[in-house]
């Protein structure tokens, strides 16, 4: 099979040859891997250790000019060396001196879909047939954490609701109708989007169930029917131990479930296989916190092969890291994660 085809059999129910494989990786890691490898690209490394990663497509911006330290949403940001590797961090949110909506309205230019440039599309997709292709999507509310900053994000949900709800009609409003724009150009060649929002930390949620209830839920619910209508598969990303909120993410109808981050409390691989393997696709689950960084060639192959032993059972399982790849993880481990992978993967 393709990586297509295989990614297609896993969301679509269907037997696949084998388990997909995925990579998410700081640039720093995919460095450190390319000369372990050998290899002189990305796409190498990915032939090389049977990767199959998906393509992204995206418009060209085509908006107002933008400072190279900035982006469109008017934050700013500085490269901060961290030792091993360099974070792009945030110093200045556009929307953090503002007290109520109305400041807002009368200070702040939304960006808009008409910004971009989506014409493009149809040539990107070409030669990536036997790909699958990524597209669209929405994380709005990151992006109003950068905005606002993060602390006063999280007390807006409490003490300026309105202004939080204001916002995310602006943001998902944008994210609907870029995604709609991006559908519309490349008809039938997307395969998933990324309708995503971090909402658990390492032992519960970041949010009260009723904050995720208020803010977001509608509008994913509206972002995965534009997705569905398109034929497209919905790839749900939040971080962490996020268990009480997903018969929630269930009920408006994500299909794939990301990192899978099992060590959170509530995460276990076992329960979530048997409360939700019927309904979600689960992705990731090879441990970036402890295992891949600080375990062994051998942990790394025993977590693989437990991995597609549990969330593998039946199907609904595609592997990788259980978020992005640090410089830190050994890339003989790394190696190992795929090698297994491949060896341990084929459905019989």
């Amino acid at each position: 099979m393709t990586p297509r085809e295989r990614w297609t059999a896993v969301l679509r129910r269907e037997k696949p040859d084998r388990v997909p494989m995925d990579i998410w990786s700081t640039d720093e890691a995919w460095e450190k891997l390319k000369r372990h490898v050998g290899c002189g690209s990305n796409e190498e490394v990915c032939a090389r250790l049977h990767i199959d990663n998906p393509a992204n497509l995206s418009p060209r911006y085509a908006g107002p000019p933008v400072a190279p330290d900035a982006d469109m949403w008017g934050c700013r940001f500085k490269d901060v060396d961290y030792g091993t590797g360099v974070y792009r961090e945030r110093v200045y949110s556009p929307l953090a001196q503002f007290q109520s909506v109305e400041e807002i309205q009368a200070n702040y230019t939304w960006p808009t879909a008409d910004w971009f440039d989506y014409s493009v599309l149809p040539e990107q997709a070409k030669g990536l047939e036997h790909r699958p292709i990524r597209a669209g999507g929405s994380e709005p509310f990151l992006q109003y954490q950068y905005m606002r900053g993060d602390e006063q994000a999280y007390l807006d949900l409490i003490v300026n609701p309105d202004m939080v709800e204001y916002a995310m009609e602006k943001m998902y409003g944008f994210c609907y109708e870029s995604t709609r724009r991006i559908y519309e150009q490349v008809p039938g060649k997307v395969l998933i989007s990324y309708i995503a929002e971090d909402l658990g930390g390492q032992n519960d949620l970041l949010f009260p169930p009723e904050a995720i209830r208020r803010f977001f839920l509608p509008h994913m619910r509206r972002m995965i029917a534009l997705a569905h209508e398109a034929g497209v598969f919905a790839f749900y990303h939040t971080d962490g131990a996020a268990r009480r909120i997903l018969p929630d993410l269930v009920a408006i109808g994500i299909d794939v479930l990301n990192p899978i981050q099992w060590r959170c409390h509530g995460m276990e691989r076992a329960e979530l296989k048997r409360d939700f393997g019927a309904k979600l696709v689960f992705h990731g689950a090879v441990d970036n916190q402890q295992t891949l960084p600080f375990g062994s060639v051998e942990d790394v192959r025993r977590e693989v092969i437990e991995n597609l032993g549990i969330l593998g059972a039946g199907g609904g399982y595609i592997l990788g890291p259980c978020h992005n790849i640090q410089t830190v993880s050994p890339p003989e481990n790394i190696v190992a994660m795929y090698e297994t992978g491949y060896e341990e993967g084929w459905v019989g």
